[in-house]
């Protein structure tokens, strides 16, 4: 699989991918990472990518002359799909990581500043995504936590892809407890369910204490599972 970076701060993501599941989906070859900074693709000689809002107004705009080069650089006519990383786009969540992550070939757009031209977006970009209702300085984080979650799917990665299948989100619930050895911790015990053995008992005890968890937690999944 090919991710394409769109950023103005390359650098960011050197250790990123060369570090745990990550570095290891690199170094693999289950993803192939292309970064490409924005500004190379800026005309003027001081690389502006950026300008005054019009109308007026606190910030700046991204131009949309670099990102439409640099974009169009990289997809080469080919029909992608664009990730733009914006606190207006939709929520993150494992479904949108599932799909991408079957993707051969995907762009992600890193914006700074206040937001990017939104010709842009009206024009190249194909999907807006948000990690949650804050702002950062720029889409680099985004982008990370959607690599991350896309690279750990990928065959080869994991050493059990089974663990993968069976986290939080992947079927709609919230994860178990887990628990490992010591069986007795500081007075606290290991449920015994656990150590029965009896595999029909405990994926029982899981699913319970999964919807149990999440009803807490989490009452809108809740609802959205089970309230249809």
């Amino acid at each position: 699989m090919i991710i394409n970076i769109l950023t103005l701060f390359p650098n960011i993501f050197s250790n990123f991918l060369k570090e745990s599941i990550v570095g290891i989906a690199v170094e693999k070859k289950a993803i192939k990472t292309n970064i490409v900074n924005i500004r190379d693709f800026a005309f003027d000689k001081h690389k502006q990518v950026d300008d005054y809002s019009f109308g007026g107004g606190a910030g700046m705009i991204m131009k949309p002359e670099p990102l439409y080069e640099a974009i169009s650089f990289v997809k080469k006519e080919k029909n992608v799909p664009v990730i733009y990383f914006t606190p207006q786009g939709r929520l993150l969540n494992q479904e949108i990581v599932n799909k991408y992550s079957r993707e051969n070939e995907i762009v992600l757009v890193c914006g700074h500043y206040k937001e990017i031209d939104q010709r842009i977006r009206d024009t190249l970009i194909t999907d807006e995504i948000s990690i949650g209702d804050y702002v950062l300085s720029g889409g680099e984080i985004p982008a990370m936590v959607l690599i991350d979650a896309i690279a750990r799917l990928q065959k080869g990665v994991l050493s059990n892809l089974d663990s993968a299948l069976t986290d939080s989100h992947q079927n709609g619930l919230l994860g178990y407890p887990c628990y490992t050895r010591p069986a007795e911790f500081k007075g606290m015990k290991v449920p015994e369910v656990l150590l029965s053995g009896n595999h029909k008992k405990i994926e029982e005890w899981r699913r319970e204490k999964s919807i149990e968890l999440t009803k807490k937690v989490r009452p809108d999944l809740y609802k959205k599972k089970f309230e249809k």
